[in-house]
């Protein structure tokens, strides 16, 4: 099995990784802003990692000092507060964090470096890859992952300093239409001073045509 699927954040890293994120993001007209972060992470996470043998898997920042070394090694942001607390089936994490310009936003949305670019030519424009796209599967485990994927869902929204819009791209640049399995039983607000999504986390991880956020604003 292969999946091409880019991590998104520094929290998005393995295939059998089942989660739920919310991110908030404030831009202001100096490039400064912050970010909170809520990510849920199912207890069945820890269970598929040991199915491999490996007691010690574990990919998913979970702690303080996690997101410490991380931000560490990316200039101009830092971390403001930490917490976690069990929920039924998940465990919840929250994370609050501050960037002093845009590059410290970049940085931290892009851990690889190749997935998110910001232009500022003609208004500001910043394109993140959330997916590279899905290579076909075997049919138990796609309803498998849908199964453990239920319930669970990628959220982001952006306050801009002026107006703006959002619009959800496959790869190869073409607007995603509304009748794409990928934004069914999503919510998107495409434009304004505050502009989000909310998808299924199992539609993001099982795009197959990929799938990119551009978001411009003045």
């Amino acid at each position: 099995m292969k999946l091409k699927l880019i991590a998104l954040l520094p929290l998005i890293i393995s295939l059998t990784s089942c989660f739920g994120i919310d991110t908030n993001i404030v831009i202001n007209a100096n490039g400064s802003g912050t970010i909170s972060i809520e990510y849920r992470i199912a207890s069945s996470l820890d269970e598929l990692g040991r199915l491999d043998g490996n007691e010690r898997w574990n990919t998913i920042p979970a702690g303080r000092a996690d997101f410490e070394r991380t931000l560490d090694r990316i200039p101009d942001i830092r971390l403001l507060s930490f917490s976690s607390s069990a929920e039924g089936r998940n465990t919840i994490f929250n994370v609050r964090m501050e960037f002093s310009g845009i590059l410290g936003l970049l940085g931290f949305l892009d851990a690889y470096g190749s997935l998110a670019s910001y232009s500022s030519i003609s208004g500001n424009k910043l394109v993140l890859t959330l997916s590279a796209g899905a290579e076909s599967i075997d049919r138990n485990l796609e309803l498998l992952l849908r199964e453990l994927f239920n319930g669970y869902f990628v959220q982001f929204s952006f306050s801009l300093p002026g107006e703006g819009s959002l619009v959800l791209l496959e790869q190869n640049g073409n607007i995603i239409p509304p009748n794409d399995p990928v934004i069914q039983q999503g919510e998107i607000v495409s434009s304004g001073r505050r502009v989000s999504f909310s998808l299924p986390a199992y539609n993001v991880l099982r795009a197959e045509n990929g799938l990119n956020l551009e978001l411009n604003w003045q």
